[in-house]
């Protein structure tokens, strides 16, 4: 059987990316789009009690939701929604000490390149709200209270979208979200948790 020659290939699969249709992105457009993504917590997320208790949050898979109006051709306004997110909060030789939920709605400004090819590069900067509740004790600070604070913070997007036809595409992205929570334990401040996650995702996304 005759091989096929790998420089083929590959000048075959640039030629279908160039022959697929561009989603172009116009003023006045709007674009929807639904999809899951990861919240992924920095590994180091602080210690508590003065430096004497190392915390560790958990990774969580969820839903989510854009939506995205151009204000200027290639340039949009875009708001992030999801449905709860749910963490394990672990502490170093104590295990698992309780978990959370919280909700990241995020506001960003993005740029997304006009390269005349099914490929569309783009990049985002905007502010992370994070709010916490359904916050639960258990093993070691079991009975106990536990509160973490609301945080505000920078948001770092990137991804490309992948045009399928005239009006949708598959976006694959990444985000990095600035979000430090000050925690209290039955009303006593107990230092500060640094969560800084990168959050990974993959979405269908349509416009309109």
């Amino acid at each position: 059987m005759r091989k096929t020659s790998p420089l083929l290939l590959g000048s075959l699969a640039a030629a279908l990316i160039a022959a697929a249709p561009a989603m172009a992105q116009s003023k006045g457009d709007w674009t929807l789009g639904i999809g899951a993504h990861q919240v992924d917590p920095k590994s180091d997320n602080g210690s508590l009690v003065g430096g004497t208790l190392p915390v560790r949050i958990a990774s969580n898979i969820q839903p989510t939701f854009t939506a995205e109006y151009f204000i200027a051709d290639n340039l949009g306004i875009e708001v992030l929604a999801a449905t709860p997110f749910k963490h394990d909060i672990s502490i170093s030789g104590l295990g698992k000490v309780g978990s959370t939920k919280h909700l990241p709605p995020v506001i960003s400004l993005q740029y997304h390149f006009n390269t005349q090819s099914a490929l569309s590069p783009f990049v985002g900067v905007g502010v992370n709200y994070t709010t916490f509740f359904s916050t639960d004790t258990t093993g070691a600070l079991a009975g106990s209270d536990l509160d973490l604070d609301d945080s505000w913070g920078l948001a770092l997007h990137a991804g490309y979208d992948y045009a399928i036809g005239k009006r949708g595409a598959l976006r694959m992205d990444v985000r990095w979200a600035d979000i430090d929570t000050k925690a209290k334990l039955d009303g006593q401040k107990i230092g500060t948790v640094n969560i800084d996650p990168f959050v990974y995702g993959v979405a269908y996304v349509i416009k309109f």
